[in-house]
């Protein structure tokens, strides 16, 4: 059941009131499970393996943008060796005009 509690000069407040308090122990029993060490190792060897995968895949994922950086480098490296071979040409080609 909700009240609203309203005192002069302070700020009104909802107050809400159970019909039975439980006890704190059987409130803490609730929302504890008990697991035996099998359980527990089994679910800490999965977390582990879930985690070494995650590593892994995050590697991985830096690998390629290492590949992709190296192959666009390429890419312009060979673009730009292909001008400068092309203006070698065009310098020969001008020479021979000039004579």
């Amino acid at each position: 059941v909700a009240g609203m509690a309203s005192e002069p000069g302070t700020q009104s407040r909802v107050m809400f009131q159970t019909k039975e308090e439980e006890p704190a122990q059987r409130k803490l029993g609730k929302l504890t499970v008990k697991y035996n060490r099998k359980d527990l190792q089994r679910r800490l060897d999965i977390e582990e393996w879930i985690d070494g995968q995650l590593r892994e895949s995050e590697r991985e994922r830096e690998r390629e943008r290492e590949r992709v950086k190296l192959l666009q480098r390429c890419l312009i490296e060979d673009f730009i060796n292909g001008l400068l071979y092309r203006m070698k040409g065009l310098r020969k080609m001008s020479g021979s005009l000039k004579k």
